[in-house]
C-alpha cells in the first residue's frame, strides 16, 4: 500500500500526445501483471499506447479529490487498498461509471477505483 500526500494542481497535470503514425502488434505483447500500470483488457492509458495494444485508449480527465480516499483495487468498498489518497490529490479518470470511476496517479499507477463522489465538482 502507498500513501499518497497533496497532489499538484490540475493545472499542473501532464499533457499527453497521442502517438503518430498506426499503432500494431509487432510481436507478443507481455501484459504488467500486478503492476499498477493503468491497463485493463478493453482500455489503457494514452502514454501507454506505444508500449500496449488495446481496444481503446484513453486521454485522462483531471480531477481533484473532494476527500481523504481509499483507492481500491475494484468498484467495491470492500475491494484490496491500493493506496490511501489525500483530500485535493490529483486523479486521473480514465473511465466513469454510475458509482466508481477507474483511474490513476500517473501512468505509472498507481491504478485503481475511486467512488464517483469522493472527486471534487
Amino acid at each position: 500500500m502507498q500513501r499518497q500526500g497533496n497532489g499538484s494542481s490540475v493545472s499542473d497535470q501532464p499533457v499527453y500526445h497521442v502517438p503518430d503514425g498506426q499503432l500494431s502488434l509487432s510481436g507478443p505483447v507481455v501484459r504488467p501483471e500486478g503492476s499498477g500500470l493503468p491497463i485493463r483488457g478493453d482500455l489503457a492509458h494514452i502514454a501507454l499506447a506505444e508500449q500496449y495494444l488495446v481496444s481503446s485508449y484513453v486521454i485522462p480527465l483531471a480531477r481533484k479529490l473532494a476527500r481523504a480516499e481509499t483507492l481500491r483495487a475494484g468498484p467495491r468498498s470492500d475491494a484490496e487498498t491500493v493506496a490511501l489518497l489525500a483530500k485535493d490529490s490529483a486523479f486521473e479518470v480514465l473511465d466513469l461509471g454510475s458509482a466508481w470511476v477507474w483511474g490513476c496517479l500517473g501512468p505509472s499507477g498507481p491504478t485503481g477505483y475511486l467512488p464517483l463522489d469522493a472527486l471534487a465538482e
